[in-house]
């Protein structure tokens, strides 16, 4: 059973606003192959809730509407969801962006023999998770056999031209730490991924995203077992570099759970701390269809000071 996480509550956290939204992201469902040890979601095998196909339609027109420039996808792992080609083809049709929050693992499951040619066949960015170049370090945190399942994945999307030269073909790489510390210079670790990981394995991507792991969920209930939850928030709000407030990505983003209600981002999402919209105690996507949501408040708390700590973190990465 997972530990119970403190309240996070409020404490010196400047307030913020959101800007011009660009970037919908949505959570498609909690199901999952793999069960990671840094999960914010506690995403697994065993998890059933998924995003129903009027929410899915809802999404679309939502963009539509709003003008939604990206479209992030996510879970979970988002491709076990049956719509997700369905949606991933109505939104590029539109000549909107999409980026897929890919785990790696999915691309050697039965049934996603052809994942691979599809994202391509619509220049879907891949955004894979790969928390170390080391076979050990990555299994420690994701299970055994996930580093081979993850080369062959990486191979099967850089055979589809992701990662290489002139192709436009987006794959980036996400590094988690592998405990309750910050990340490393994203520039360095990423000369490093691109160096071993062709090395040993000739493997090409673009670029390499450091995000900091949030006190939430199944990394939140780790650092409470091995009391280690009050040091990292510590560590988080010590290291807390104002500068990073303009490029968090709450500022140009809103965060959609399974079931449609909406939130300032993934994070809070987790924590059911819902977008805070006048007239709407738990606001859906359907409410805000019409709602122009810039300079509106964004929600903000303890866990805040993981994506403005040291570098900062976003969905994109360090910001400084």
């Amino acid at each position: 059973m997972l530990a119970t996480l403190p309240l996070l509550q409020q404490r010196h956290f400047p307030a913020i606003k959101r800007g011009k939204l660009n970037i919908l992201q949505v959570n498609m469902g909690y199901r999952c192959n793999q069960s990671c040890l840094h999960c914010h979601v506690n995403a697994g095998p065993k998890r059933t809730e998924e995003m129903s196909a009027e929410t899915l339609d809802t999404v679309v027109e939502f963009i539509r509407k709003q003008s939604i420039t990206t479209l992030d996808l996510t879970g979970g792992a988002p491709e076990l969801h049956p719509g997700f080609r369905d949606l991933v083809s109505k939104v590029s049709a539109l000549g909107v962006r999409i980026i897929d929050r890919c785990n790696l693992t999915i691309l050697e499951e039965p049934g996603q023999e052809e994942l691979a040619s599809f994202l391509a066949q619509h220049r879907v960015e891949v955004a894979a998770s790969l928390p170390c170049y080391l076979s050990e370090n990555v299994e420690n945190q994701r299970g055994a056999g996930v580093f081979k399942k993850s080369i062959l994945g990486l191979q099967q999307l850089n055979q589809q031209g992701y990662g290489l030269k002139d192709t436009g073909l987006q794959l980036n790489l996400v590094f988690n730490p592998q405990g309750p510390v910050l990340p490393p210079s994203q520039e360095g670790l990423e000369a490093d991924y691109h160096r071993i990981l062709q090395q040993d394995h000739a493997v090409s991507f673009n670029q390499l995203f450091t995000i900091t792991n949030m006190p939430i969920k199944r990394f939140g209930s780790s650092l409470i077992s091995k009391g280690q939850f009050d040091d990292y928030m510590e560590l988080l709000q010590q290291a807390y570099q104002p500068e990073n407030l303009d490029g968090v990505m709450c500022r140009s983003l809103i965060s959609v759970d399974w079931q449609g209600y909406v939130y300032d981002c993934d994070f809070n999402q987790m924590l059911d701390l819902p977008l805070n919209i006048h007239h709407h105690n738990q606001p859906r996507l359907s409410d805000l269809i019409n709602v122009d949501l810039e300079s509106s408040d964004i929600v903000v708390a303890d866990h805040c000071y993981g994506c403005t700590a040291g570098q900062g973190s976003s969905c994109g990465g360090a910001l400084s």
